[in-house]
């Protein structure tokens, strides 16, 4: 569950705003009065300068979780044009580090780069952490609570370098790198007598994917998506390359659709499969839940092989009773299976706060509460969950 505490920043830019607003005038004197800002506040909150030029965003975070204790730590933003030209696509980079109190580090990352004239697109992400994971067994005949706690460090580096062929049809390289060092499974005393089996990777796994995307992407705001189509189909093969590698191939498959229902509203539709085969380690398995899909689920709560799941949204950006505050509800539902996902589906719903942090890029930051069966979460990050 993420709970970080720079939910605050909304709050905070939407009190100033407030307050800007009701000192701007007064009924007793016609001259409207002036609130002076820092320059900082006032880029962030008035979204100052030319709409053609990157905005950046820095701000701390803090939370707390029973894995990790106090968190603390700080997230970045730049967004920008491909040499500051407003007709290309909006790209972005983002980043968030942390520190716990039980001495768990990590560093996120996430990029969207489109070069010149949008014939070249980046796509990854990178995820480095010494963090706990909550591993509930395999399939779906798991526990409520998970059986075991696995502390371990954890490297992904997944990135797609695609090349536009005609249109809105991109095709390319897809790179996936992901190590799991020093896992300790630590059962929960309900199981801890039962002599419990390891899974595959369940002592460390190291695998390197390399493989081909063909992309479909009419997006013109990957944040904030109002109208476009998105449909990707990627296939990856994880040799036998280190002595911790589990040989095995996966296809992904995703597929968006936006559609602006009215000026301010929009119905967003999205469909994600995961479908591998070979050695599988249990880091690797298809799982279920997290920021983006199945919202109110832990990202792993579910995981098999073959895994399958569709979501949809509606948005208001913003409100029309608002400048700049919007919200969303949302729902979803997937399967995971060791075959094909046709059976045991889940269901996961929500809703959230938008704020539109930078007017002129059409950016908002987004505020979701998801609910599954048997719990919650919460979610604050820049951007829509698709």
């Amino acid at each position: 569950m993420n709970k970080r505490s720079a939910i605050a920043l909304i709050f905070l830019c939407w009190s100033f705003q407030v307050v800007a607003q009701s000192l701007g005038t007064s009924s007793d004197d016609p001259k409207p009065a002036k609130l002076v800002l820092p320059e900082w506040v006032n880029h962030l909150v008035n979204d100052t300068g030319s709409s053609a030029k990157p905005r950046f965003l820095f701000y701390p975070t803090i939370g707390f979780s029973p894995e990790t204790r106090w968190e603390f730590g700080a997230s970045g933003l730049v967004v920008f044009h491909y040499n500051n030209d407003t007709t290309l696509r909006l790209s972005e980079i983002s980043a968030f580090g942390f520190y716990t109190e039980m001495k768990q580090v990590g560093l996120w990352m996430d990029h969207a780069i489109y070069g010149k004239d949008n014939n070249i697109l980046a796509l990854g992400k990178i995820r480095l952490q010494n963090y706990p994971l909550k591993y509930y067994g395999v399939g779906n005949n798991i526990s409520k609570h998970p059986i075991a706690v696995v502390p371990a460090t954890y490297y992904n580096i997944r990135e797609r370098l695609v090349y536009r062929l005609k249109g809105n049809l991109f095709t390319g390289l897809e790179l996936d790198y992901q190590h799991l060092s020093n896992p300790t499974f630590q059962w929960d005393e309900s199981v801890a007598n039962n002599n419990n089996p390891i899974p595959r990777g369940g002592y460390g796994s190291r695998n390197l994917g390399v493989g081909m995307g063909l992309l479909w992407d009419s997006r013109h705001n990957i944040l904030n998506v109002r109208e476009g189509f998105l449909a990707e189909l990627a296939y990856l093969h994880y040799g036998n390359i280190f002595s911790e590698s589990f040989p095995m191939n996966t296809l992904f498959l995703d597929g968006r659709y936006f559609h602006a229902v009215k000026k301010n509203q929009v119905l967003a539709l999205q469909v994600l499969g995961q479908f591998s085969s070979g050695e599988v380690p249990f880091n690797q398995l298809s799982m279920m839940g997290g920021e983006m899909m199945m919202r109110g689920m832990y990202l792993g709560k579910y995981r098999d092989k073959q895994y399958l799941a569709a979501q949809a949204e509606y948005r208001f950006l913003p409100f029309g009773f608002s400048k700049r505050l919007g919200g969303a509800v949302f729902a979803g539902v997937g399967s995971i299976s060791s075959t094909l996902p046709t059976a045991n589906y889940k269901l996961t719903g929500g809703a959230g706060l938008r704020y539109l942090l930078f007017p002129k890029k059409d950016i908002f930051t987004r505020l979701d509460v998801g609910f599954e069966k048997y719990g919650y979460g919460i979610y604050f990050y820049i951007g829509e969950a698709f």
